[in-house]
């Protein structure tokens, strides 16, 4: 198996399943031309993002790490009539990209972008009374995860959903010797999780278009 197969099955399902969007294809273009890395989820997973707010009957949303709004457009899609996300974004750059495609999506009213290092808007967050939130999405810098994760538990609820994004790299998580920062930072997540008495999760592999990674589910029980 190759690369380009796994695109190319991710390009059949998602023809099939997805099919194509203008507000989200133009957020995807937007966020190319302003020379913003092609790091956002695919559309797939897009897709699960929003079937799993959807599940979890969400009203809040809390995104850590905006990037250009792609994830946060299909997340805010989720929620029915006075929902809410909040997206934390530490790039201004980025967070003003992510501003006009969430105008565009029509999604200005349900979305609040929050620019700042996460580890300086998360207090702030609780400290305003914001939460609990129903789906925490992490997906910013990684040997950041542990704090996020300490900030998520702090902000969520029992029956709330925690996803983490990019758990795998490459299959390099296995590697516990790495001298890469993200790969230690989500080593330390998934124990800290593993850990945590309140928190069942699991994690699985995937491959498709973004090459091979994978995603970290944990749902709050106490």
């Amino acid at each position: 198996m190759t690369q380009a197969r796994w695109a190319e099955v991710d390009d059949y399902f998602n023809a099939l399943l997805v099919g194509s969007d203008e507000a989200l294809e133009a957020a995807v273009e937007a966020s190319d031309r302003a020379g913003l890395p092609a790091i956002q989820v695919a559309a797939n997973q897009g897709k699960l993002l929003n079937l799993l707010a959807r599940l979890q009957g969400a009203r809040t949303v809390l995104e850590i790490g905006t990037l250009g709004g792609y994830s946060t457009i299909w997340l805010a899609r989720a929620l029915p009539e006075g929902g809410r996300v909040v997206t934390l974004e530490a790039d201004p750059e980025c967070a003003e990209v992510a501003r006009r495609n969430i105008e565009r999506a029509g999604l200005a009213d349900v979305v609040e972008i929050r620019v700042g290092l996460a580890l300086d808007t998360l207090p702030e967050l609780a400290e305003q009374g914001y939460g609990p939130f129903d789906v925490v999405f992490i997906d910013a810098d990684k040997p950041s995860n542990p704090d996020y994760l300490a900030w998520s538990l702090k902000l969520t609820r029992p029956g709330s959903l925690i996803v983490a994004d990019n758990v795998v790299r490459d299959g390099e998580v296995v590697d516990a010797g790495s001298k890469d920062p993200k790969v230690q930072g989500v080593r330390r997540f998934t124990e800290l999780v593993a850990a945590e008495p309140t928190l069942t999760a699991t994690a699985l592999q995937t491959v498709g278009s973004k090459g091979y990674d994978g995603l970290l589910m944990a749902l709050v029980t106490g």
